[in-house]
């Protein structure tokens, strides 16, 4: 048997196995996909579904989570859609040198560490890691992946930060800074998930490698099936894992609409998933857990500033004068959020700076500041030459309500804009390539270290980034505090980094949507303290299943 079950696996799903196996068993097997050796092994597999289906005995040995979205991508380092959800489906395989939980940083592949300086740190590794064939982790997987990643870019994580790692011993990596970087633990050694040199050695198109070998990691789950399709997938528990064998046998992902989480959660169907705010109350009467997550998910208006008359901070700021942003509160987020600071925060982060401009809803200012950049209104429009200005906004079904509120109030106020629904990985491409005026955006990560305010201005950086540079003082800025070790004198540069972003306004931040979470207790789930990873604010740490 150990044989068959070490050759590339086929993966079957209900239809097929009941062609296999036979219609009478349809009950007990349900809709899960399993890795199937042929017909040669379908008698053995039989016997081991069998055994397993005994042995779960519907004890919490399978969970099941609801994704309103489904597909985030394929669950490799760097097949993973370059969002939240990607990130965690890919992290319940791959591990990091240090990780995070509800309390802060915790060790990971990495058993302790020290800081030589200001610019370099030495891991002590754990030395009773295995990788999922069977290969055994060591100091040279660690150097191997940052040598990698400097020659194929890993989203997530830049090595710009790195000067060099090495091998002290099997055991021992030293990795040398190129400055100091105050959220070194938390943004490299946290959220870089590690390769294993055997396989990844000869990859050299890491995003299109999609042999079984692309998901060997040393993670506490293994993967079993992805169906792009349908947004699911199906992990299974890795017994060699070096905490122990995980909680669950089994962890699924399936897509459930959100208006219909609720509803999936009382029958069963799931044991966990992102609801409404306004079911909550009702969940909690039921017995279920419902968890708010701190403000850490904004919705903000991407601009187009590489392009006329929107390079022009003026009239942005006319634009942010326009939006009546408590109003989108209260009927977009129905009353279920807080208003984000043109500095970037909400309220009640602990890096937040009230002495900012607040832009109060005022569009008499609007059409002031209109007025002294020579525009003047033609047929209840802000024009030029007779010719009105003409904007485009992109939105997704997500957020086509918000989207049609903000043009609304923009529209009252004398611009002319319409809408173009597109789906997020258009809308995601678009604002990339500049092909744009205006985006409806959302993403989490602003709860995270505040070097996210770098990374969401900064120039060099994803689709949720203004990539902004017009501004020499901002960018010095950004740079300057990231590389701060002080607290106090960082606190000082983060905030007049705020003070600056909302004068210039390379993005215009709207508010902060409340965030539930809700499971029926199988596992005792918690929001990691400044988010996983680089700040993902989601309620799916894998370290709830292993510790």
């Amino acid at each position: 048997m150990e044989r068959f079950l070490k050759q590339p696996a086929r993966f079957y799903c209900q239809g097929e196995i009941q062609m296999l196996i036979g219609s009478s068993t349809r009950d007990s097997i349900s809709m899960r996909c399993l890795p199937m050796i042929g017909f040669v092994a379908a008698g053995l597999l039989l016997l081991l579904l069998c055994t397993a289906q005994a042995d779960d005995g519907g004890d919490g040995q399978v969970l099941t989570i609801a994704d309103y979205i489904g597909d985030w991508g394929y669950p490799s380092p760097y097949g993973h859609y370059s969002r939240g959800p990607g990130y965690v489906r890919m992290s319940l395989i791959f591990d990091t040198l240090v990780w995070k939980d509800e309390k802060g940083i915790i060790p990971a592949l990495a058993e302790s560490w020290e800081m030589e300086g200001d610019d370099a740190y030495t891991f002590k590794l754990r030395e009773d890691v295995l990788w999922h064939d069977g290969e055994r982790f060591a100091a040279d997987d660690v150097v191997f992946t940052i040598d990698y990643i400097k020659e194929h870019p890993y989203i997530w994580v830049s090595s710009d930060i790195i000067k060099t790692a090495e091998a002290v011993d099997d055991y021992t990596v030293r990795i040398s800074l190129n400055q100091p970087y105050a959220p070194f633990l938390e943004l490299v050694a946290g959220s870089l998930p590690i390769l294993p040199e055997h396989i990844y050695e000869g990859v050299d198109d890491p995003a299109e490698f999609r042999e079984d070998s692309a998901l060997v990691g040393t993670g506490p789950f293994q993967l079993v099936d992805y169906d792009q399709s349908q947004g699911s997938y199906l992990y299974q528990a890795y017994d060699d894992y070096y905490l122990g064998s995980p909680k669950v046998r089994q962890l699924k992902f399936v897509k459930v609409n959100l208006e219909m989480s609720a509803a999936a959660l009382e029958k069963g169907d799931v044991n966990a998933a992102n609801v409404p705010p306004e079911v909550v109350e009702d969940l909690k009467d039921e017995g279920f857990t419902v968890m708010l997550s701190s403000h850490d998910s904004i919705t903000k208006i991407m601009v187009n500033h590489k392009k006329e008359p929107l390079s022009d901070s003026r009239f942005r700021q006319a634009l942010y004068y326009a939006i009546d942003r408590q109003a989108l509160v209260d009927n977009a987020a129905r009353g279920y959020g807080v208003l984000a600071s043109p500095g970037l925060f909400a309220v009640d982060n602990h890096w937040y700076n009230s002495d900012v401009e607040p832009y109060d809803y005022d569009p008499a200012k609007t059409e002031e500041l209109m007025e002294e950049l020579g525009y003047s209104k033609v047929d209840g429009y802000f024009s030029v030459d007779g010719s009105p200005v003409k904007l485009e906004m992109l939105v997704t079904s997500i957020n086509e309500r918000a989207g049609e509120l903000i043009r609304q109030q923009i529209e009252d106020a004398g611009f002319m804009i319409s809408l173009r629904t597109v789906d997020s990985k258009t809308l995601d491409s678009m604002v990339t390539e500049w092909k744009f005026d205006l985006a409806l955006n959302s993403h989490g990560g602003m709860g995270a270290d505040p070097e996210i305010l770098k990374r969401m201005t900064g120039d060099g950086y994803t689709f949720n980034s203004a990539r902004y540079t017009e501004n020499s003082e901002l960018n010095e800025l950004l740079d300057g505090e990231v590389a701060e070790i002080d607290e106090q004198k960082r606190e000082d540069l983060i905030d007049r980094i705020q003070v600056i972003h909302a004068q210039e306004l390379p993005v215009l931040p709207l508010y902060y949507a409340d965030t539930y979470w809700a499971h029926d207790g199988r596992v005792e789930m918690y929001y990691t303290r400044q988010g996983i990873a680089n700040g993902v604010p989601l309620a799916l740490n894998k370290q709830i299943f292993v510790s």
